[in-house]
């Protein structure tokens, strides 16, 4: 990919979202908003023209709010939930299958193929680039990937992952990691 890819500062849509949830994330809501912002600029970077900011700050926003909301590791249910109560009373209801599988799939770790003219493949590789702090760069430039992980610092999130990983392993040791997906 050979492109100059600026960082998106902002999302109205994703601040909007954020807002009523900003008491209940407490602590957490720098780590969630700079993570879903992270996400929301690799995924708009790697869907490029087909990118729908608003579909993927819908996404962004609602795919791991369910840890938050339903206080639990296996957040992807709760989490298509709240997306779906959200696009029904924006009159967004035609969003809803494609929004639901970007939430489902953001953690499968092979290629998303039902539905290419999606934004699920885009998203799930977005959130693996974040995930892996930059590790994976799924043919992003490497200084847009930086830039975007300096603009919104990690705040915590991946340390609260992984205390949340640990606190599952320990009460489901058969099944840490619900939200995996081959």
């Amino acid at each position: 990919m050979n492109v100059d890819l600026n960082v998106i500062p902002n999302s109205v849509l994703l601040d909007e979202l954020f807002a009523p949830y900003r008491q209940m994330l407490g602590s957490d809501y720098d780590a969630y908003r700079n993570h879903g912002l992270r996400v929301f600029n690799f995924c708009c970077a790697l869907a490029g023209e087909r990118a729908d900011a608003d579909k993927i700050a819908v996404a962004a926003f609602f795919h791991d709010i369910g840890i938050w909301t339903d206080n639990t590791f296996d957040y992807i249910r709760p989490s298509q939930l709240l997306a779906r109560r959200y696009l029904e009373k924006a009159n967004k209801v035609a969003w809803c299958d494609e929004i639901e599988a970007m939430i489902g799939e953001h953690h499968k770790v092979s290629k998303y193929k039902l539905n290419p003219s999606w934004l699920v493949e885009p998203f799930r590789k977005a959130d693996w680039i974040d995930l892996s702090a930059g590790l994976l760069r799924c043919r992003l430039p490497d200084d847009f990937v930086t830039n975007v992980i300096l603009a919104f610092p990690n705040a915590g999130f991946h340390k609260k992952l992984l205390a949340l990983a640990v606190e599952r392993l320990k009460s489901h040791p058969f099944n840490p990691l619900p939200m995996m997906k081959l």
